[in-house]
């Protein structure tokens, strides 16, 4: 905690602060020279260059010179080149526009967060809309990613330079990360659905909690997982999930959508609540890197 509230904001001023300001003569008021917004900060640091062709491919120019303000988690080009090989190329073709803009907002953070109010938090949400990790016991980790600098002060925010990309949580992730979800995960290792549920998608998870699988019969949960039931299960767990991204707003303007599994669940809104085959949605819009997460309060069983 000490190396955060010391030693990092030293590092700034020392190393990197005058990052904002270095090419810039205009002076401030105060006869500093002025400094940049986020975006001309990272152009003009020159070890930014991957992460700025990122944002621009991602249409998050003009957001991040914004009023903000903004603190971004900002990987340098050696955290880009960690990625498998490849992969950088992949994520900035324009049909992985998507991918590439829940990846970098994942990096950023409302707000203008010093060093020093840091080290005072363990977690903080996204812009993204998943919260990242803060570990300041052994150094000072973001989501495992090392913050080599920090402090660097712009416009309309502050700069951390940190040494890996991070990445945001799948449909598996988020749920495995949440202990109301145990059984759920549970069911879809049993099914070997883990890979699937991980990939590309993107999907929509109409998801039952403890509570929801609490509410069937006595031993039907310990029933499924057994591997002779598998097919079965796959069939249950597949019920609830639609391809593509269906977000609260436009799940209530549907009367039914098709599921993985084949059949159709039936949507409908009762008493400004919605209802997936009678299930009560209790909880919507869980963003992951791969779709949305929607609660329901009960397991749902295709016909």
């Amino acid at each position: 905690m000490r190396y955060l509230t010391t030693v990092l904001p030293a590092l700034a001023f020392a190393l990197l602060l005058g990052a904002c300001t270095s090419t810039h003569t205009a002076e401030g008021s105060g006869g500093e020279p002025a400094k940049s917004d986020i975006v001309d900060t990272a152009v003009n640091a020159g070890d930014f260059k991957t992460l700025v062709a990122a944002v621009k491919a991602a249409g998050l120019v003009e957001t991040l010179k914004g009023e903000g303000p903004f603190t971004v988690f900002a990987p340098n080009d050696a955290a880009f080149e960690k990625l498998p090989k490849g992969t950088l190329e992949l994520l900035l073709k324009p049909e992985n526009k998507e991918k590439l803009t829940n990846i970098l907002t994942y990096h950023v953070v409302a707000g203008k967060v010093m060093a020093k109010d840091a080290a005072k938090l363990t977690e903080a949400q996204t812009v993204f809309g998943q919260k990242l990790s803060i570990d300041a016991t052994d150094g000072v980790k973001i989501d495992g990613a090392k913050v080599i600098s920090a402090d660097i002060e712009c416009t309309n925010g502050v700069i951390h330079v940190i040494d890996s990309v991070i990445l945001p949580k799948d449909i598996v992730g988020v749920a495995a990360g949440n202990d109301d979800f145990s059984t759920l995960v549970a069911a879809v290792k049993a099914a070997e659905l883990v890979e699937t549920l991980q990939g590309d998608g993107p999907f929509t998870v109409f998801a039952p909690n403890n509570a929801a699988f609490a509410k069937l019969p006595e031993g039907t949960v310990a029933e499924l997982l057994k591997p002779e039931n598998r097919e079965k299960l796959t069939a249950i767990l597949t019920y609830h999930v639609v391809a593509g991204k269906v977000m609260a707003a436009d799940v209530v303007k549907q009367t039914e959508a098709a599921t993985v599994q084949g059949q159709k669940v039936k949507i409908e809104v009762k008493d400004g609540t919605v209802h997936v085959d009678g299930a009560k949605v209790i909880a919507t819009d869980i963003k992951c890197s791969n779709g949305v997460i929607h609660v329901i309060d009960s397991v749902i069983l295709p016909k």
